[in-house]
């Protein structure tokens, strides 16, 4: 899985937690990226994983020969971990939302 996406959206939230406590903006990361795209790549890496690993499974529940139960356990762990994965960074980005919405102004 590309975890390029995930990894630039994490060091965002880092730099935008930095400005938040103080630190000067030249400490922010510099690169200008759209964080809706960025997190719409990784929902879909991750969707594409799921159906690839589903499919996976159905060809070798079907008895396709081509496939064998070791490669699909393997895409299926896959899938799992990289669900999981997305939803930790959901947890991060609702628990960010939620201090930026308890801040006084």
């Amino acid at each position: 899985m590309d975890t390029r996406g995930i990894d630039q959206m994490l060091s965002e939230l880092r730099a935008t937690s930095g400005l938040a406590a103080g630190k000067p903006a030249a400490a922010a990361s510099t690169a200008e990226t759209d964080f809706g795209q960025v997190l719409k790549t990784a929902i879909d890496e991750v969707s594409s994983a799921q159906m690839q690993a589903r499919e996976m499974a159905q060809n070798f529940a079907s008895g396709d020969s081509n496939v064998n139960l070791a490669d699909v356990m393997v895409n299926l762990q896959k899938a799992s971990l990289s669900f999981q994965q997305m939803v930790q960074v959901r947890n991060k980005l609702v628990t960010a939302y939620q201090d930026i919405m308890n801040m006084s102004v």
